[in-house]
């Protein structure tokens, strides 16, 4: 299965810079975040995830016991967090955007107008080893994201969340996306209720210098050599910021490739 090559031909066209010397103090990682590109990357981002959502959804383990549509048919980017020790797999996230088709909450839900004619992406199965350092690779995925968006010109994250998920994600400066914050049942997710939250990217990024985020300096002032980024093909629209990604990803150190 030659997953790279899918993902060239869907909306994550994959792109690569060489930046110069790194301007930002540099930070290794005991693992590294790469997007899955072979069938042994998949297989171990797909074990990960049925051992996490095993422990909080037995009922959903057998259906991650595999790879889903998603997984495969390059509309997505999935990303897997490995030990460099063992190569064992230790976290994952999928994520895609609304460039050619809904995002998978719209499933379930109709987004408000306000979100209809922005570019948005949305992070699903996001799974971490139950271990300590699942902590610290959970901050890193959610790095690697917002990095990617960043760059490529996107404007909102989606994130449909389950109890307690909901406040990791609040604690992001994710907002709710319907008044009130309710719970939803979500028939894309065995109705399983969700809360719906969105994450202006420019506006939480400002937030976060103005509330002294202790993941500020972790997301933006860091140089991560072990997180590899490769932006997303985003809409026609934004097809400047898109090609600006390289730029801008190369300005925070991080490198498209390896």
């Amino acid at each position: 299965m030659d997953l790279s090559a899918s993902a060239e031909r869907g909306i994550f066209g994959l792109m690569s810079t060489n930046p110069s010397k790194q301007q930002l103090p540099s930070e290794s990682l005991p693992f590294v975040i790469r997007c899955v590109r072979s069938e042994a990357d998949l297989v171990k981002a797909v074990s990960i995830r049925q051992s996490a959502y095993g422990r909080h959804l037995p009922e959903l383990a057998a259906r991650f016991s595999a790879p889903e549509p998603s997984d495969v048919d390059g509309s997505s980017r999935v990303l897997v967090a490995l030990s460099k020790l063992d190569g064992l797999p230790l976290g994952s996230m999928r994520f895609r955007s609304n460039r050619y088709q809904p995002l998978d909450v719209e499933q379930s839900v109709t987004l408000p107008e306000s979100l209809q004619h922005r570019v948005l992406a949305e992070a699903t199965r996001l799974a971490v080893s139950q271990a300590a350092i699942g902590r610290v690779v959970k901050a890193m995925l959610m790095k690697a994201m917002f990095l990617q968006c960043e760059a490529s010109g996107v404007d909102c994250m989606i994130a449909a969340a389950r109890r307690p998920m909901d406040r990791f994600y609040q604690w992001l400066y994710f907002e709710d996306v319907f008044e009130g914050g309710d719970f939803i049942p979500m028939a894309h997710a065995g109705m399983i209720p969700h809360r719906v939250l969105n994450c202006d990217i420019a506006v939480a990024k400002r937030r976060w210098v103005e509330v002294d985020h202790p993941w500020y300096p972790l997301f933006f002032e860091t140089y991560h050599p072990d997180i590899e980024l490769e932006p997303l093909a985003v809409t026609q629209a934004n097809a400047n910021a898109t090609s600006d990604g390289r730029a801008a990803l190369a300005a925070t150190g991080h490198s498209t490739s390896r």
